[in-house]
């Protein structure tokens, strides 16, 4: 049965990471942080996890074999946020955030890249005209020769596709609506995610939960909801075409076999409900424990798992 690193509070409700069974068996705590772990991701050949470690100065890049053992800090200052893997198994990408207090923390943000043997990193786009904008949430194509981040340059943020250097950026998800006259707020893209094929990008689509009363301060309930009925997963054809609505959720990853995993406020349960898209349907995920909260979570590849279905075999 397939596995999954996930970040979830603990007895002492302390966001750490778990290795469990897709089946929410053979729970094992990994890690035992003061502040919290979240954000995981695991190399392609299933070897190490790189995850943000939080600290009351800093969100920093930690580094550990996939069981938890001979952790290490490798990026200690700084926001650093959403780290992904390069097929080799040995480059990292991340976002460096700089917000402004209240801001959308991919307001401000440089895309970074790191050898994990070495420890050098530089900032990852060389052309200028990227290097104008900020950019957020990487993260690299299976084959390694495209990278789908997030950006305001058009306006609301999107997805984006450029070469590794960010030469021939393309924006490739386009919003039916720009903005919710309702709700009063921009509908954005986020969280980009490859399928294993390297066909399909999944993401987030929606009102931004900045907008929600917790964070503006003007409480607001029925807007909240609205604001959080907002929130979809997307799944697109890397060319643009062939758009289709996944689900209600957030962020979105993919199952080894390629299939797209999604996640979203569960009242009943308490916590999030994490689902995944299967050839008979959606199927939950019960990797979350009830009434915990949750900090993203991967999956670990088996190299056993080539074949990804087409969109027709759904």
């Amino acid at each position: 049965m397939r596995e999954i690193i996930v970040s979830h509070t603990d007895a002492n409700k302390v966001l750490q990471l778990h290795r469990i069974k897709e089946d929410g068996s053979s729970r094992r705590k990994l890690t035992n942080s003061k502040h919290g772990c979240v954000m995981p991701a695991v190399s392609p050949d299933g070897k190490r996890i790189v995850y943000v470690r939080q600290s009351r100065k800093s969100m920093a890049l930690w580094l550990s074999d996939i069981d938890g053992k001979n952790s290490k800090e490798i990026v200690k200052e700084g926001r650093n946020l959403v780290p992904s893997w390069l097929p080799d198994s040995r480059h990292i990408v991340w976002m460096l955030s700089q917000p402004k207090p209240g801001k959308d923390p991919a307001s401000n943000s440089q895309l970074r890249i790191m050898d994990v043997q070495t420890l050098q990193t530089r900032r990852l786009f060389s052309d200028p005209e990227q290097i104008k904008h900020s950019n957020a949430m990487p993260v690299v194509s299976p084959d390694g020769r495209k990278i789908a981040f997030v950006s305001n340059r058009s306006g609301n943020y999107r997805i984006w596709v450029s070469n590794l250097d960010g030469s021939k950026a393309r924006q490739v998800s386009k919003s039916a609506v720009e903005y919710d006259k309702t709700i009063k707020a921009p509908i954005e893209q986020k969280v980009p995610a490859w399928s294993p094929d390297g066909k399909r990008i999944a993401h987030w689509e929606g009102v931004e939960m900045l907008h929600l009363s917790r964070f503006t301060g003007k409480p607001n309930r029925q807007r909240d909801r609205l604001i959080m009925q907002s929130w979809n997963v997307w799944v697109v054809g890397v060319d643009g075409r062939n758009k289709r609505k996944a689900g209600r959720g957030d962020d979105p990853t993919w199952s080894p076999d390629g299939f797209v995993t999604r996640s979203f406020p569960d009242p009943k349960r308490g916590g999030p409900k994490v689902m995944v898209e299967t050839k008979s349907g959606d199927k939950e995920l019960p990797i979350v424990p009830p009434g915990a909260r949750y900090g993203r979570f991967a999956w670990i590849p088996r190299k056993t798992e080539k074949k990804t279905p087409a969109d027709g075999d759904r």
